[in-house]
Protein backbone atom coordinates (compact mmCIF):
# COMPACT_ATOMS: atom_id res chain seq x y z
CA UNK A 1 0.00 0.00 0.00
CA UNK A 2 1.15 3.73 -0.84
CA UNK A 3 4.85 2.96 -1.05
CA UNK A 4 5.21 0.30 1.61
CA UNK A 5 7.01 -2.53 0.99
CA UNK A 6 5.33 -5.75 1.20
CA UNK A 7 7.67 -7.73 3.69
CA UNK A 8 9.35 -10.78 2.17
CA UNK A 9 8.89 -14.34 2.57
CA UNK A 10 11.84 -14.63 4.40
CA UNK A 11 11.00 -12.63 7.65
CA UNK A 12 12.66 -12.83 10.61
CA UNK A 13 8.94 -13.14 12.53
CA UNK A 14 7.57 -15.85 10.20
CA UNK A 15 7.18 -19.45 12.40
CA UNK A 16 10.03 -20.90 10.38
CA UNK A 17 12.42 -18.27 11.35
CA UNK A 18 10.92 -17.86 15.35
CA UNK A 19 12.09 -22.19 15.47
CA UNK A 20 15.62 -21.69 14.14
CA UNK A 21 16.08 -18.55 16.01
CA UNK A 22 15.22 -20.18 19.11
CA UNK A 23 17.71 -23.43 18.74
CA UNK A 24 20.08 -20.60 18.66
CA UNK A 25 18.83 -19.20 21.55
CA UNK A 26 18.71 -22.20 23.59
CA UNK A 27 22.43 -23.33 22.58
CA UNK A 28 23.02 -19.40 23.62
CA UNK A 29 21.64 -19.89 27.37
CA UNK A 30 23.25 -23.48 27.59
CA UNK A 31 26.24 -21.79 27.22
CA UNK A 32 27.25 -23.81 24.11
CA UNK A 33 27.20 -20.96 21.94
CA UNK A 34 30.58 -19.44 21.12
CA UNK A 35 29.49 -16.26 18.32
CA UNK A 36 25.69 -15.53 18.69
CA UNK A 37 25.50 -13.28 16.10
CA UNK A 38 27.75 -15.47 13.91
CA UNK A 39 25.58 -18.09 14.19
CA UNK A 40 22.12 -16.08 13.79
CA UNK A 41 23.74 -15.13 10.60
CA UNK A 42 24.43 -18.11 9.16
CA UNK A 43 20.94 -19.55 10.44
CA UNK A 44 19.30 -16.78 8.47
CA UNK A 45 21.40 -17.50 5.35
CA UNK A 46 22.73 -13.68 5.97
CA UNK A 47 26.49 -12.87 5.49
CA UNK A 48 27.98 -11.05 8.33
CA UNK A 49 29.67 -7.41 8.01
CA UNK A 50 32.58 -8.07 10.22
Amino acid sequence: MFGKKLQQSTALNSPEAVRKSQAVYDRMASGKCKDAKAELDATHGRKSKR
